[in-house]
């Protein structure tokens, strides 16, 4: 008898032990490392072509996996419908929340509402999302900013502002149907366009508007065809000063246009060139004395700052963001985080890009 209450008393000890061990932490919670339980957040990214987007795409998982989540990352190659058919696959499957990166920002209405109604949270990276009330909120960097980076450089460059010129400018955006592209036209615009005004800045093509120098899918060939048209219609006596361009993929194709025409020779100097994104043929350019500026946007600060975002949702926390008013997708104002970007030229690239691990020497060298 005596036995039995002894075993008893082990046993019930045992269990106890036991379940005090497993109410701890729970094995879903983030942050245990538990792949087995772990929640799932699924990545839109939209492209590979563009090295941008596999970083993204990387630094948002590496960040995911250190709290312990597991990452769904898929890539859509700029197809609109491999975007919404992988998106509607990670809905079927269960995320616990989307990150999405659209191709096109009016294309996926449909495709988050579904999401909306699975009450998967969803949040809009880098580009933003439209026509929707399913994105909680937006991760981004300063868009107006990196038109008006761009903008600014343009205008030292040239000393408009000590009264030089009169200059010759060609204007380019980026695709019409990403909405962070007329961010930053019109940044890049707010700084230029007073210049153009007063003829200090001269756009011989006539093409100013947005609709006109928008570039679809951000593509450099389409950028390179329409720089050889600019070139042999009004460039043949006259000389190219300055190309504003959004991004580095459409300056390399300004900039294979320019060379085919005689640029970046000791007689006819290449013009100011910008750009975005410090993807690295463009600061290989740079370096070379191609390319002129380029805007960098650190996408390791962007990955870090959009998981901080989808681990508070996650776990309840309160969400922070710096912007309450900018971001209105047509039809609410999205609550976003805006991450400072940074010019670079040949001046400051190893201060910005090597100093910081961005990039080696090893990967910048020819």
């Amino acid at each position: 008898m005596k036995m039995k209450k002894i075993l008893s008393l082990l046993i019930a000890s045992s269990l106890s032990f036991g379940l005090a061990a497993c109410s701890s932490k729970p094995a879903d919670a983030p942050g245990t490392g538990s792949s087995k339980d772990a929640k799932t957040i699924g990545i839109a990214m939209p492209t590979k072509s563009s090295q941008r987007w596999i970083d993204d795409g990387n630094n948002v998982v590496k960040e995911l996996e250190k709290l312990g989540y597991k990452a769904n990352l898929q890539y859509a190659e700029d197809v609109v419908e491999n975007q919404v058919s992988q998106i509607e696959n990670m809905i079927t499957k269960g995320v616990d929340l989307l990150i999405v990166a659209c191709i096109d920002g009016e294309a996926l209405t449909d495709v988050l509402a579904k999401a909306k109604d699975a009450n998967i949270p969803v949040i809009s990276y880098d580009r933003l999302i439209r026509n929707t009330d399913a994105i909680s909120y937006y991760a981004t960097f300063d868009n107006f900013k990196v038109g008006v980076l761009q903008g600014e450089y343009i205008e030292k460059a040239l000393g408009l502002k000590e009264g030089k010129g009169p200059f010759n400018i060609e204007l380019f955006a980026g695709s019409p149907d990403d909405n962070n592209s007329n961010y930053f036209f019109k940044g890049a615009m707010s700084i230029l366009q007073p210049y153009i005004d007063s003829g200090k800045l001269v756009v011989k093509s006539g093409q100013t508007d947005f609709n006109q120098v928008a570039t679809l899918r951000w593509d450099g060939a389409t950028a390179q065809s329409r720089m050889d048209n600019i070139l042999s219609k009004n460039y043949t006596k006259d000389k190219l000063h300055a190309v504003l361009s959004p991004y580095d993929g459409i300056s390399i194709g300004v900039i294979s246009s320019l060379k085919g025409v005689g640029y970046g020779t000791p007689n006819q100097p290449m013009p100011i060139v910008t750009g975005q994104d410090a993807e690295i043929p463009s600061i290989k350019s740079i370096i070379k004395g191609e390319q002129t500026q380029t805007v960098f946007k650190d996408t390791r600060e962007l990955a870090k700052r959009v998981v901080k975002m989808a681990d508070a949702i996650l776990t309840g926390k309160e969400v922070e963001v710096n912007d309450t008013k900018t971001y209105n997708n047509g039809v609410k104002v999205v609550p976003s985080y805006l991450c400072v970007p940074v010019s670079v030229d040949k001046n400051n690239y190893e201060k910005e890009l090597i100093e910081t691990g961005y990039y080696t020497k090893e990967q910048l060298a020819e």
